[in-house]
């Protein structure tokens, strides 16, 4: 019975370190505004508008293009990154 509670233990252990490893979605929140490694590839933590209180991982982009009709392509704070945000 001990050796079955340990390897559950275990398990969700394991488990837990896989999910903080991976990063958010885009749109998922996120603590450090300006991380990369927060998010999956081509996304960064950030504000998605200026009026926004909670950071959240946001698309990364070049030109407004590469965003959403709603949003337009500007800067993230603390970086020289470009994101998809809110209009």
């Amino acid at each position: 019975m001990l050796k079955n509670s340990l390897v559950a233990l275990a398990l969700a252990s394991f488990t837990t370190v896989l999910l903080a490893c991976s990063g958010g979605e885009v749109g998922e929140p996120c603590e450090t505004e300006g991380s990369a490694d927060e998010c999956v590839e081509e996304a960064i933590c950030g504000k998605p508008s200026d009026t926004s209180e909670t950071p959240e991982c946001l698309k990364i982009c070049t030109q407004d293009a590469d965003c959403g009709s709603s949003e337009s392509c500007n800067g993230v704070t603390g970086t020289s990154v470009k994101a998809c945000r809110i209009k």
